[in-house]
């Protein structure tokens, strides 16, 4: 009998995608999370058993009578220790892994491929995961979010069969991907965040150069160029970026009416002309050739890839357009960090021209709102209208001195006032054109799905 699994913050993006693994594999799986979503509806769609009271009534059920040899459980940093579920197995004496461990085991004898990055490292491992099983390659994929084309944050491979390759979202927070032992790393990325782990952005960058550190010796890295400068390799290194002094390069950048990039890709192999990438904006044209060039890297011919390219459907919650009409457009986003949000709100700037935008921004975690207050305010800016909602705290406390109010102050937005998420359903409820932009990685996104049926029935009448 296989032993049971506990999840203790199994609704979140990277425990949910292990928690479908091991039940695939036939473990009984349980999880607790604070609150039902989605994500965790989906779970026990799948018959995963999952409870959201931070009780110890809430496990006596399941676990009174299992000795500890017959459970594991899984946690999240994301998840204070103080929680009551989680002293409730500590104080039995049954061994609590993080969840990067778990990954970092699951893959330790596996052919991986990381991705790492601060930013854009979502878009890039699901663009990874596509163009390697449309191609027919034999993978197994942890994402970062809900891949549109699969619907799913996890493809399931067959590990016991040959020339089997895990695709993994490498996560730089509280140092995790120091758990991979990657044959292919792709880094797109290195800009300060997390500061509450990393006291200094030399803390962050010295834990990006541990993580290439660890890339097997006949690896290979496929890095950002301007990232390249920074880091060291003795592994195999081809660079990318928007430059054609660089081993993958794209140029004749434009966009169709679609929302969809066109660009010719520069490759050491000849350029591969009018490539299509169904999203929006210039980082994701970066993204794409990252993803085209691990392709190559791979095998993958430039038919195939073309094609796999064309049929990327993107990620949830990542520039996500939700309702596209003549008059109203509404879009849902995860941008968290400043570079995010700019990424963001330039892409729509070039696909709306001069069509006013108003984004509904809820910063994430009091420490990144105080170590960017200044660079939140100069990307919020960038809007019209700019509507921020209080600062979703995730496992933080408050500091003082910290909130929504105060970063308003900085913007500089034509148009700016706070609201709670009551009153921007109230707001958009009467709304009937114009683009909006919901933005952030806290329960906004549930807020949004809200939004987007309102705006469907509207637009429907």
């Amino acid at each position: 009998m296989k032993p049971h699994i506990f999840f203790i913050g199994i609704g979140g993006i990277g425990m949910s995608a292990l928690a479908r693994y091991f039940h695939h594999l036939g473990f009984n799986v349980f999880g607790y999370d604070k609150t039902s979503t989605a994500i965790t509806r989906a779970l026990e769609s799948l018959g995963i058993n999952c409870v959201y009271t931070d009780s110890v009534q809430a496990l006596e059920s399941g676990f009174s009578n299992l000795n500890a040899t017959q459970i594991q459980v899984v946690y999240t940093p994301a998840v204070p220790q103080t929680s009551t579920v989680y002293q409730y197995f500590k104080t039995r004496g049954i061994a609590i892994k993080k969840r990067a461990e778990v990954l970092g085991a699951i893959t330790q004898h596996q052919t991986t491929i990381a991705i790492a990055g601060t930013h854009g490292k979502t878009t890039t491992t699901t663009m990874v995961t596509h163009l390697l099983k449309d191609a027919g390659l034999n993978i197994t994929a942890f994402m970062g979010g809900i891949s549109a084309n699969y619907q799913s944050n996890l493809v399931l491979g067959h590990a016991d069969m040959p020339n089997h390759i895990m695709v993994v979202e490498a996560d730089e927070y509280d140092r995790s991907f120091h758990h991979l032992r990657p044959h292919w790393i792709i880094l797109t990325s290195t800009d300060a965040d997390h500061l509450d782990v990393y006291e200094t952005p030399q803390q962050l960058s010295d834990s990006y150069q541990a993580f290439v550190n660890l890339l097997n010796p006949n690896g290979v890295l496929i890095v950002k160029n301007s990232v390249n400068n920074q880091i060291t390799s003795s592994g195999i290194t081809y660079t990318y970026d928007l430059n054609l002094n660089v081993h993958y390069s794209a140029q004749n950048i434009r966009y169709a009416n679609d929302a969809s990039s066109l660009f010719d890709l520069n490759t050491p192999h000849g350029l591969w002309k009018n490539m299509i990438c169904p999203l929006p904006g210039i980082h994701n044209v970066e993204n794409a050739i990252a993803a085209l060039a691990l392709a190559q890297q791979l095998g993958i011919s430039e038919v195939q890839a073309r094609n796999s390219l064309a049929s990327y459907k993107g990620v949830q919650r990542r520039f996500e357009i939700h309702v596209a009409s003549s008059q109203l457009y509404f879009i849902d986003d995860y941008a968290h960090h400043p570079a995010e949000l700019v990424a963001t709100l330039q892409s729509a700037r070039a696909l709306f021209l001069n069509k006013p935008i108003t984004g509904i921004f809820q910063p994430h975690l009091f420490s990144r709102t105080r170590d960017f207050k200044n660079e939140f305010a100069e990307a919020l800016s960038l809007l019209d209208h700019c509507i921020l909602m209080p600062i979703y705290p995730a496992r933080e406390s408050p500091i003082p001195g910290v909130n929504s109010e105060a970063l308003l102050e900085l913007v500089k937005a034509p148009k700016k006032q706070i609201m709670s998420a009551e009153a921007v359903l109230q707001f958009l409820k009467v709304q009937t054109s114009g683009v909006f932009i919901t933005l952030g990685a806290g329960d906004i996104g549930q807020l949004a799905a809200t939004i987007a049926a309102h705006f469907k029935l509207q637009i429907q009448k």
